[in-house]
């Protein structure tokens, strides 16, 4: 007959060998917080990489994202050409406009990229503001170049379709 002590012990190794491939969730969070009343708590962090809403007849409680849009210049300038160049609104949803400034018809064209390399649209840059329509576009991250007659980069925009 076994014993329950020599049936226990195996169990035990069993379950300690099990715990060290569990994994608790993480996340960088940028802040964060919690309230509580009589009628429950909450408990909340900004910077999390998942979305759920949950709903009933007593209310609705949307939990998850908060996250930032990473905004910057990618491109260094490498003509000579005294200009600026403004992409906006950033991130965009249907038309992004290009601004160039102390515009002098220097003869620059733009060309969309998605994050794959693939040209999406290109067009020539004849006005102080260039619009150009992203609304048949998926919401991702393109980059947008700035060439001058040379075929040379002037400028790149990371740009987000929202």
């Amino acid at each position: 007959m076994i014993s329950k002590t020599s049936l226990n012990i195996p169990l035990f190794i069993i379950c300690l060998m099990c715990t060290s491939y569990l994994h608790a969730q993480q996340a960088t969070n940028s802040s964060g917080g919690s309230a509580s009343s009589s009628v429950g708590s909450v408990t909340y962090s900004i910077g999390q990489v998942f979305y759920t809403s949950i709903a009933d007849t007593s209310g609705k409680v949307n939990q998850g994202v908060q996250q930032a849009y990473e905004i910057f210049n990618v491109g260094i300038k490498e003509s000579n050409l005294n200009i600026s160049i403004i992409v906006f609104p950033n991130p965009t949803s249907n038309v992004l406009s290009l601004q160039i400034g102390n515009y002098k018809n220097e003869r620059l064209t733009y060309q969309l990229f998605d994050l794959q390399g693939k040209l999406l649209t290109s067009g020539a840059i004849t006005t102080l503001q260039t619009e150009i329509n992203t609304s048949t576009l998926a919401s991702a991250t393109y980059f947008i170049h700035v060439l001058n007659k040379d075929n040379q980069k002037v400028q790149s925009f990371k740009i987000i379709k929202k």
